[in-house]
C-alpha cells in the first residue's frame, strides 16, 4: 500500500473506533440511572465508596446517600463523563480490535503472538489494579474526611467525587502494568537479570515514592496499597526475567561453548586435527595453471 492509501486506513480504522466508543458512551449514559437485570445502575456502583463512609462523617439531608449538585447542568455532565468511562470499557473489544486490523499487517507471525499475549495480560492488569482502587477508596476517603473530627461535615460535590474516583481507577489500573514493561525490556535483552537484581532496592524505594506522588487522595492507605501491590508486581517480573535469562544462557551454552565464559577463563580447544588430504600427482601444464611452478625444467 502506499501512503496514502495507508492514510486513509488509518482514517476509517479510527472513525470505526470513535463510532464504537460514542455508541458504548450512549450505553453507559443510559446504563447509569438503569438496572440491568442483577446488576445495579452505574450511578449506585460509582457512589458505593462514598456511601461506605460512617453517617456522622457524610451530609445526609434527606436520609439517603447522595452528592451535591452546585451547577445547573452538573448531573449532566457527571453522568456524560461517566458514560464515556463507562462505554470505553464496554466497548474495548471492538475499538482495539480496529486498531489490531491497523497494525497486524505490518508484523509477523510470532510478533502477531507476542502482542496479542501482551494485550491479553495488560487487560487482566488493568481490570485488577481498577478493582483493587475500587476497593481501597472507601478507606482512602475515610482517613481523608476524618481529619477534621467533629468540626467538619462531608458533603462531596459530585464532579469532585467523580473525577477522584475515574483519576484512582486509571492510575492503578496503568500502575499495574508496570511488570509488563519489565518483562518486555528483559525479553529484547535493555534489561537483564543481573541489572535487576542490582537494582532492586532502589527500584523499591521508587516505586514507593511513585505511588506517594501519583494517589490524588494522598492518603496513606491508599499510597500503601498502591505501593505493596507494585512492588509485588515488579518482583514477578523479576523472577520471570531470571528464568528468561536462565534459559536463554543455557541455549546459547550449548549453541557456543564460549557463550558463558568470563573474559579470563580460556575457551575450550575444538577437536582441530586436520584431516587427510589425498596425495593426487598433477601434470606439469596443470602445475603451472595452479601457480605451484616457476620454472619447470
Amino acid at each position: 500500500m502506499s501512503l496514502k492509501d495507508h492514510l486513509y486506513e488509518l482514517r476509517n480504522r479510527l472513525g470505526w473506533a470513535v463510532l464504537f466508543i460514542l455508541l458504548g458512551g450512549v450505553f453507559g449514559f443510559i446504563w447509569f440511572f438503569t438496572r440491568l437485570g442483577p446488576i445495579p445502575p452505574l450511578g449506585d456502583i460509582i457512589l458505593q465508596p462514598y456511601c461506605k463512609l460512617p453517617t456522622n462523617l457524610r451530609f445526609e439531608p434527606n436520609g439517603t446517600c447522595q452528592l451535591l449538585q452546585t451547577k445547573p447542568f452538573e448531573g449532566f455532565m457527571v453522568q456524560f463523563k461517566v458514560g464515556i468511562a463507562a462505554g470505553m470499557v464496554v466497548s474495548a473489544p471492538f475499538w482495539l480490535y480496529q486498531i489490531w486490523s491497523f497494525i497486524t499487517p505490518g508484523l509477523y507471525a510470532k510478533e502477531r503472538k507476542f502482542a496479542t499475549i501482551f494485550v491479553g495480560f495488560a487487560s487482566v492488569l488493568f481490570a485488577a489494579g481498577g478493582v483493587l482502587a475500587f476497593y481501597v477508596i472507601p478507606q482512602g476517603l475515610e482517613v481523608l474526611v476524618s481529619f477534621g473530627g467533629g468540626v467538619f461535615i462531608t458533603a462531596l460535590n459530585a464532579s469532585d467525587y467523580i473525577s477522584f474516583v475515574l483519576v484512582m481507577l486509571l492510575i492503578f489500573g496503568v500502575s499495574f502494568e508496570m511488570p509488563l514493561l519489565v518483562i518486555m525490556l528483559n525479553r529484547i535483552g535493555i534489561l537483564p537479570y543481573d541489572n535487576l537484581r542490582r537494582w532492586r532496592r532502589g527500584i523499591i524505594f521508587g516505586l514507593f515514592v511513585f505511588a506517594a506522588f501519583a494517589t490524588p487522595g494522598t492518603d496513606p492507605i491508599s499510597m500503601v496499597a498502591l505501593g505493596v501491590a507494585m512492588v509485588v508486581l515488579f518482583e514477578f517480573a523479576v523472577q520471570v526475567s531470571r528464568i528468561h535469562d536462565r534459559a536463554k544462557a543455557r541455549r546459547e551454552a550449548a549453541e557456543d561453548p564460549a557463550a558463558g565464559l568470563s573474559d579470563d577463563e580460556a575457551t575450550p580447544m575444538a577437536d582441530y586435527r586436520p584431516e587427510p588430504i589425498e596425495d593426487v600427482a598433477l601434470p606439469v601444464e596443470q602445475a603451472k595453471g595452479k601457480g605451484g611452478f616457476d620454472d619447470v625444467t
